[in-house]
């Protein structure tokens, strides 16, 4: 459609050109030269140049960068065809230099239209070529960002399972269907641009709960949840980056704040938890961060506030404008 679009706005250009060229010829200039002398041989000679000009000269020496040498191939080309029209269609008779003066603009005004033209739809084409491009590159690396979340939060819940397995077995169905949502919603609905608020906080409910499972009588966890709006649009998978790095990172026999909030289309994620020296100078400890901040530049750009702070706790605050 753009194409279409595109080569129908030059055809246009071309048209128009042509049809008021010949009109200012005719009707302007009539009374000076034209009146007598054979017009449809010289817009003949005209069209020839034109498009040769636009479809071979052109494209030959700006791809070899030879300016110089196209500027002196069109200037001999405007002499050469003024002259010929001067000494073969019309038999004026006049000097070389009355003909240049009376003939020669009306070669190079067409030419040099024209040659405008195709560097301007030549510059059009490389610019979409680029933001292609860019438009190709920030999927890739969306989709590698996307790919740093670690897999390991799977195995975890998979190790949970088989413990309620041997010792509750009447509760495995249950954690077997919200490990199922999650990987439904890892897997394919996260492949999405954006998804309502609603399946991602469905998303962060699963694994809540198997965290407060998998955590039991080691940690004490806090979550708080408060959505206004369940409709509004969210890029998948960008909470559970920093409530997955809480957990991971947190100390044993500490608390964990985890808490959702979103009113007004605005959403906060706040998460503390404490942290060891001994994590903290571990350079793993804010990559899964440091990922999610990339993410966040490429895909809210202004529309987003990340921090983290780190005192007796380590915290992270993520705010969103969803709308």
């Amino acid at each position: 459609m753009n194409i279409l679009k595109k080569n129908s706005s030059q055809i246009l250009v071309h048209i128009l050109f042509w049809i008021l060229f010949i009109m200012v010829s005719l009707f302007v200039f009539s009374p000076y030269y034209w009146r007598e002398n054979p017009f449809l041989q010289y817009i003949s000679i005209l069209v020839v140049i034109v498009y040769v000009n636009n479809l071979i000269l052109l494209p030959y020496f700006v791809k070899k960068k030879m300016y110089a040498w196209y500027v002196f191939v069109i200037a001999l080309i405007s002499f050469l065809a003024t002259q010929l029209y001067c000494y073969e269609f019309a038999q004026c008779g006049c000097s070389i230099m009355k003909c240049l003066s009376d003939y020669l603009w009306q070669t190079l005004v067409p030419l040099i239209f024209f040659s405008f033209v195709w560097v301007l739809y030549r510059f059009i084409d490389k610019q979409e070529e680029v933001e292609q491009i860019k438009k190709e590159h920030l999927e890739m690396e969306l989709k590698f960002l996307k790919s740093q979340i670690n897999p390991h939060v799977l195995f975890n819940n998979l190790n949970t399972i088989y413990s309620y397995a041997l010792e509750k077995p009447n509760e495995t169905p249950e954690l077997i269907l919200r490990l199922s949502d999650n990987l439904k919603h890892v897997l394919y609905e996260s492949n999405a641009k954006k998804i309502p608020l609603h399946k991602e906080i469905q998303f962060i409910d699963n694994y809540m709960t198997f965290q407060e499972l998998r955590t039991e009588g080691v940690n004490t966890i806090v979550y708080n949840k408060s959505i206004e709006n369940e409709n509004n649009q969210i890029a998948p998978l960008l909470l559970i980056t920093i409530i997955e790095n809480a957990f991971k990172h947190s100390s044993l026999n500490s608390e964990i704040l985890v808490s959702i909030i979103e009113k007004n289309g605005v959403l906060e994620c706040v998460c503390e938890n404490d942290f060891t020296e001994k994590d903290h100078d571990l350079a793993e400890f804010k990559i899964g961060l440091q990922n999610l901040e990339k993410r966040l530049e490429l895909l809210y750009k202004d529309h987003f506030e990340f921090t983290i702070t780190q005192d007796s706790k380590f915290k992270v605050y993520l705010k969103l404008n969803l709308v």
